[in-house]
């Protein structure tokens, strides 16, 4: 059976960004008949002026009516009673879950999700692929042993340093460094933390990286799983969007803005709560409270994105290397570190189901000594880890994540630390305390029975422990103002550091990214375009493709170049209209390929700025000289 990509959806959310970005996916996908909805009030009208509508995708915390009551209220009325209704939440409890099945929920995603886990679980709804989906699912099961025996241990992550330690692990093992006898390691990527809750629930993962307050909330419910190790400690980071207004005060950029969040169930959650009060705020999620400042769960690979696209965001708080790279990126400024509110806290742990580890015991012990090696690998090696963590965390090279970005973070002094992983259990028992008591969320659980420390007390044998201490919040809010000035000068570069071209033009000393050129060749004819804009000197025939030359001096406003025997023409990879195209520059002498570091590089001041905007990225300080960074997407606008 196929699915029907002409069914009409009916998509109730509240946060207009959010639903835009829902309803241009699913139409990205092939589904054009999406209709949008902001709260329960606004989707039953659009319910009773429809013809029909097939399936019924709708957020459960809104303002004026719920998707709770929306359900409640669907389930009453006969024209759409049997109507599959999917509640999209953020409220990843297994309480709230209940709540929903017991009012005729036909299935549930928690947010933050992506497209494809919404077209995934339509297709369930309808029985599209079901038995096929059935047949996997039985065949991951049955496939725990390999061909000699041992166990093949599927390990679920997401794109995040905090699970850094199991791609180290992956690659020592790759390169033989570490030779496992019991086990043979799967290492899992998901998009979000909704499937790799679903996966460890359903045992269709063996381990999962996963955040501590989401793995006690899954065993409160029941779900046979133990905690063995920390995958880490800190590694949070807290920004707010770079501010367009001069002189705008912290607190009223946050004021009726919304401020992202990776999951209810988290400790980003739990210290933006104690936090953002001291700002003088009312932080909570739309529609459910006086609030002025709103929570928003979404994929954590997607905060940078929607915070530099939606002009009502105010920050977030994340796990690494995403809110260095917001700031690298230009679109964010530092708050704070996790670590300074708390310092050494937990926050994702590795949890097993309890299956694998009764029937595997040496295999998890293995896994576990193994795990804390990597821990101290990245420790000890932080540049090398870096180099490692690109490829695991950004195979795809979808995130643009860069080297220089994860070393920062790896060597940040309050930043992420895997050196100790041994389970502390009077910390998990804080963040559970904190967040029944003064959150309303989950449940408390015996700790004791939860946690499994007969792994890491031979895994973490000998090794320091990091004790965690919790600092005044206050105080941090005091500093922040200078606080925020340091973290924009250590951290706003690192995305130009590298490898540059170094060449002259006129008098002055230019860099061009290593990896934009294509190659260089000596000055020839250049052919004149007739009309051509001024800065065109014409065009070249590279073994056969015409590629235009730039007169750059004429661009950079200093007048036609003068170009002798040592000049040359640079050939650059330039993206011109979603196409890749060669483009040439003219420079009056090419010099050499230099390695700058983030710490040599200052920002472009606004007063050497025209109309707001540079050619330049920024200035190198190297041997004593300043050399202009080219920015060639302006450049060639």
């Amino acid at each position: 059976m196929a699915l029907d990509y002409s069914m009409h959806i009916l998509l109730v959310e509240d946060s207009n960004f959010v639903r835009r970005s829902a309803k241009k996916s699913l139409n990205q996908l092939g589904f054009e008949n999406v209709i949008e909805a902001e709260d329960g009030n606004e989707a039953i009208e659009k319910l009773e002026a429809a013809d029909h509508i097939d399936v019924i995708v709708s957020d459960w915390v809104m303002p004026n009516k719920d998707g709770y009551e929306l359900l409640v209220w669907v389930r009453a009325n006969g024209k759409y009673k049997d109507t599959p209704f999917i509640m999209a939440t953020a409220r990843g409890e297994k309480k709230q879950v209940t709540k929903a099945v017991e009012a005729g929920v036909t299935d549930f995603i928690t947010k933050p999700f992506s497209a494809k886990e919404l077209i995934d679980l339509i297709k369930k709804v309808f029985g599209v692929g079901s038995a096929g989906q059935a047949a996997d699912q039985a065949a991951i099961k049955r496939q725990r042993r390999t061909a000699d025996g041992r166990l093949l241990l599927r390990v679920a992550h997401i794109q995040i340093t905090d699970h850094l330690t199991l791609g180290v692990l992956k690659h020592l093992i790759d390169k033989g460094e570490l030779r496992p006898q019991h086990f043979e390691l799967e290492t899992i990527c998901m998009p979000s933390w909704n499937p790799v809750q679903q996966n460890l629930e359903k045992g269709q993962v063996d381990a999962a990286f996963i955040l501590a307050p989401i793995a006690m909330d899954l065993y409160s419910f029941g779900v046979p799983i133990s905690l063995i190790l920390f995958a880490h400690k800190n590694g949070s980071i807290c920004v707010h969007r770079k501010s367009e207004v001069e002189g705008q005060a912290l607190q009223d950029s946050f004021v009726d803005k919304t401020f992202y969040i990776p999951h209810e169930l988290s400790i980003h959650h739990m210290i933006s709560h104690m936090f953002l009060p001291e700002l003088g705020l009312k932080p909570g999620f739309h529609g459910k409270g006086d609030y002025n400042a709103f929570f928003e769960v979404v994929p954590p690979v997607k905060m940078p994105e929607y915070l530099a696209e939606n002009p009502d965001s105010s920050g977030f708080m994340v796990a690494e290397p995403l809110g260095t790279k917001s700031i690298a990126e230009g679109s964010a400024e530092l708050m704070f570190l996790s670590g300074e509110v708390w310092e050494n806290h937990p926050c994702c742990v590795v949890a097993m189901r309890n299956e694998v580890i009764n029937e595997f015991p040496e295999a998890v012990q293995e896994f576990s000594s193994m795990l804390v090696k990597a821990g101290q690998f990245i420790d000890k090696r932080p540049e090398t880890a870096a180099a490692i963590g690109v490829h695991f965390l950004d195979p795809d090279r979808k995130l643009g994540l860069k080297e220089a970005v994860l070393k920062d973070v790896l060597k940040e002094e309050l930043g992420i630390k895997t050196s100790d992983m041994y389970p502390n259990v009077d910390d998990l028992d804080h963040i559970q305390q904190y967040m029944v008591e003064e959150m309303g969320l989950s449940n408390i659980i015996d700790l004791r029975k939860f946690v499994d420390t007969r792994f890491a007390q031979v895994a973490c044998q000998g090794l320091p422990r990091r004790p965690s201490k919790m600092h005044n919040v206050s105080q941090i809010v005091s500093r922040l103002k200078e606080h925020s000035v340091t973290g924009r000068s250590s951290k706003a570069n690192l995305n130009l550091e590298g490898k540059y071209l170094t060449f002259s033009v006129g008098n002055g000393e230019y860099g061009l990214d290593i990896r934009r050129v294509r190659e260089i060749t000596k000055m020839q004819v250049v052919t004149v375009v007739p009309h051509a804009l001024p800065s065109v000197r014409g065009v070249i025939n590279l073994r056969g493709d015409i590629v235009p030359v730039i007169d750059l001096s004429h661009k950079l406003g200093m007048g036609a170049g003068q170009y002798d025997d040592r000049a040359r023409i640079i050939i650059l990879d330039v993206q011109l209209n979603k196409t890749v195209t060669p483009v040439g520059i003219a420079a009056n002498s090419v010099s050499d390929v230099l390695d700058i570091q983030a710490k040599d590089i200052e920002e472009v001041s606004a007063f050497v700025q025209t109309n707001g905007k540079s050619y330049i990225r920024g200035y190198a300080k190297t041997n004593e000289k300043i050399r202009m960074l080219l920015d060639l997407e302006r450049l060639f606008a």
